[in-house]
């Protein structure tokens, strides 16, 4: 069953390679949506995938790429959303 979440990634997440790293993620688990940066210096991503596929990419986003500092990871169900893959904005 396919189950959308939204996740709000803070700490130093902007300048780090993070929406390029969480694509590569996204889209090596099979995962569609979209990673953006927010003017609040947060990055926000919109993902829709497994229930399995979603824990893992909220497990790498704890982490995310080696140049980021990850303060927190908040992540919440939203109502599933379709997307063709998964994109930058």
């Amino acid at each position: 069953m396919l189950l959308t979440k939204q996740i709000v990634v803070t700490g130093k997440v902007q300048g780090v390679f993070f929406r390029q790293s969480a694509k590569t993620t996204a889209r090596s688990l099979g995962i569609t949506g979209y990673v953006k940066n927010m003017p609040d210096g947060s990055v926000f991503i919109i993902a829709t995938g497994t229930e399995i596929q979603l824990s893992k990419l909220i497990e790498w986003c704890h982490q995310g790429p080696v140049r980021a500092e990850v303060s927190f990871v908040e992540a919440a169900n939203l109502p599933i959303q379709k997307f063709l893959k998964f994109s930058i904005l």
